[in-house]
């Protein structure tokens, strides 16, 4: 398959977002428009023009200045191939996104971009220019501070925000920092597929004013070696406000 393997839109709707975990140590706040910014990429491992966006993502995941996420859809295993990540939910999460950005279908691989914009993913430079394009959206960021101490909860602060337009959703998501997956059937029959912070878990933990305010997390939600990231999120999974990940160490 070349190109991008599209769907109509249609079915439920589900409203929610995405976190990164990690071992020990805190993500200072900060509220300025150098971010970080984040990237969510639909993908399906039964789909062949895939695997170039996940490589992008797995680049972009090592920068300090991003919360990459990757959700994979489940509506392409029909087709050969059952990928063990995909859920209904994180393909509920990506209609959810075709509604609210007036996509007529959606599709694979695509990356949005700060929940305001959408490209297939497979080049740096259009994604690169939808990350400038969020950094002149707001001078300011509601970003998280996140405090996970070695064996403890997530702690989640955030300072007082002005919110325009209504509330934000605080989303949590669990993700692992790398899968590598041999392929026996399907598009990507006999490629073995690697596949960066793939989200696990996923959660609205709570709905935001704006005041200052502070959420735990369980350390039965997530495990010791995987990511943890926090979306501030226009209530519906409109617009970003802000974000920020914890990770563990990388090894190798």
């Amino acid at each position: 398959m070349s190109g991008r393997r599209a769907l109509l839109v249609g079915g439920a709707s589900l409203a929610g977002a995405a976190l990164l975990t990690g071992e020990g140590g805190s993500a200072p706040a900060r509220e300025t428009s150098s971010g970080p910014w984040a990237i969510e990429l639909f993908t399906s491992q039964g789909c062949s023009s895939c695997p170039p966006a996940d490589r992008l993502l797995g680049e972009l995941a090592r920068r300090s200045d991003i919360v990459a996420l990757s959700y994979h859809v489940d509506y392409w295993d029909y087709i050969g191939w059952k990928d063990r990540f995909a859920t209904p939910a994180t393909t509920a999460r990506q209609r959810t996104y075709a509604n609210v950005l007036k996509q007529r279908y959606v599709y694979t691989p695509e990356m949005v971009v700060d929940g305001i914009a959408h490209d297939p993913g497979t080049a740096l430079g259009p994604i690169e220019a939808l990350l400038a394009k969020a950094a002149r959206r707001t001078p300011r960021r509601a970003t998280p501070t996140l405090l996970h101490p070695t064996g403890a909860p997530l702690t989640i602060k955030l300072a007082p925000f002005k919110l325009e337009d209504g509330p934000a959703d605080i989303v949590f998501a669990a993700y692992d920092r790398r899968r590598s997956t041999p392929v026996h059937a399907g598009e990507n029959d006999g490629r073995t597929l690697e596949n960066f912070n793939v989200v696990r878990h996923f959660e609205v933990l709570s709905q935001w004013d704006g005041t200052a305010a502070q959420w735990t997390v369980p350390a039965d939600r997530f495990k010791s070696d995987q990511g943890l990231a926090v979306l501030v999120q226009h209530a519906g999974q409109g617009p970003i406000l802000g974000c920020n990940k914890l990770e563990p160490m990388a090894t190798g």
